[in-house]
C-alpha cells in the first residue's frame, strides 16, 4: 500500500511537471488568453478533465508556471550572484542570468508575452508582474548602493534611475534577441552598460 501511494504520488508529480512544461511553451507562444485548457491537455495527451484534476483553473496553472520559473531563476541567482557584500556579485549574477536565458528562448517568450498582456489590471498575472518588477528594481538598487559603499560606483550615478534603466534594458534586449538572436548579445550588452556605471572591472 505504501509503495502504491509513493508511486501514485510520483506519477502525479510527474504529470504536474509535464503540464507546467507544456503550458510554459503555449503561454510563451500565444499568451495566456490565446492558450486554452484543451490545447494544453492535448499537448500532454490527457483529457481536459485530467488536466483540471491537477489544476482546477487556467489561472492556477499560470500561477504554477510563473512560480516554477521563479524557483529556477532564484536558485541560479543565489548560486552565482550572491557572493560578497559589495554588490558586484549581484550585478555579475544579472549578467549570468542573461547568459543563461539566451539558451532558453521559450522562457524569454513566456515573459515577453505575459508581461505585455499583464499591463491590463484585470489580467491574472498583473499583480505578479507588478511585484516582480518592484523586486528587480529594489534588488538592483541594493546592489548599486553596496557598490557605492565599497567605492566601486561612479559618483554621478543615481541608483534609482540606474535600476530602472537596467531593468528596462534587460527587457528590451530580450525582445530584440527574440527577433534577431544572431544580432543581439544580451549578456555582453548588459555587462557593457553595468560596467559604465562602475569604477572597477565587473
Amino acid at each position: 500500500m505504501v509503495i502504491d501511494e509513493k508511486q501514485g504520488y510520483a506519477s502525479g508529480r510527474a504529470r504536474r511537471e509535464q503540464i507546467v512544461a507544456e503550458a510554459t511553451i503555449l503561454f510563451g507562444k500565444v499568451g495566456f488568453h490565446g492558450a486554452t485548457i484543451l490545447d494544453i491537455a492535448a499537448q500532454c495527451h490527457i483529457s481536459r478533465a485530467g488536466l483540471l484534476h491537477h489544476f482546477p483553473t487556467k489561472e492556477s496553472l499560470l500561477e504554477a508556471v510563473l512560480e516554477e520559473r521563479d524557483r529556477e531563476d532564484i536558485a541560479r541567482f543565489r548560486q552565482n550572484g550572491s557572493r560578497g557584500t559589495d554588490g558586484l556579485g549581484i550585478l555579475r549574477g544579472m549578467v549570468d542570468l542573461a547568459s543563461h536565458n539566451s539558451k532558453r528562448a521559450g522562457i524569454i517568450e513566456l515573459y515577453a508575452v505575459l508581461s505585455a498582456e499583464s499591463t491590463a489590471p484585470e489580467h491574472p498575472a498583473h499583480a505578479y508582474f507588478v511585484e516582480r518588477y518592484d523586486r528587480i528594481r529594489s534588488g538592483t538598487v541594493r546592489a548599486l548602493e553596496r557598490a557605492r559603499a565599497a567605492g566601486y560606483l561612479k559618483a554621478d550615478v543615481d541608483v534609482g534611475d540606474a535600476a530602472i534603466e537596467l531593468t528596462a534594458l534587460m527587457d528590451g534586449l530580450q525582445v530584440q534577441w527574440l527577433l534577431s538572436p544572431e544580432a543581439v548579445d544580451m549578456p555582453a550588452q548588459l555587462q557593457k552598460r553595468i560596467q559604465q556605471l562602475l569604477t572597477v572591472e565587473l
